[in-house]
């Protein structure tokens, strides 16, 4: 898969996005969509909202695939833009599974590898029966997080 990386500014901020990284968890166009439509192109428009706004937004993604920086930032730096690299983030849920947001690689016993690029839920309760992801069977037997 290759590596795209797409920047979109309005002169003071720079929106980031890498759509490789995206979950497509649309978090971005339902809370900003003046700047991030799905149905434009491009679908992201750095002059439809305030720069606080967009920064805001921005830092709601879940996955990475948006980010930005400053320009301001990078004129004092010289002009070089930083190397925006995305993470995956995880998140256990309250009596129930761990969220896994991004892009990772589970391997099984055998060492098959499944690449899973959007939210992937495991099993924290020990009784699925679709081990290592989540079935929803801790709903069934009441797991909690607590002792």
């Amino acid at each position: 898969m290759k590596d795209i990386t797409k920047h979109y500014t309005n002169g003071e901020v720079t929106i980031v996005w890498k759509p490789n990284v995206c979950i497509h968890s649309e978090i971005c166009f339902h809370g900003l969509p003046g700047v991030f439509n799905p149905h434009q192109k491009p679908w992201i428009n750095a002059e439809g909202a305030s720069t606080e706004k967009i920064v805001s937004q921005v830092k709601q993604c879940p996955s990475g695939a948006l980010t930005f920086y400053m320009n301001a930032d990078v004129a004092a730096e010289g002009g070089t833009a930083p190397d925006i690299t995305a993470e995956s983030i995880v998140e256990p849920m309250p009596n129930g599974p761990l969220l896994v947001y991004g892009n990772i690689v589970v391997k099984d016993a055998s060492g098959k590898e499944t690449h899973k690029n959007k939210v992937t839920a495991f099993c924290r309760c020990g009784g699925s029966s679709n081990k290592p992801y989540c079935d929803g069977t801790h709903t069934k037997i009441n797991f909690s997080d607590k002792p």
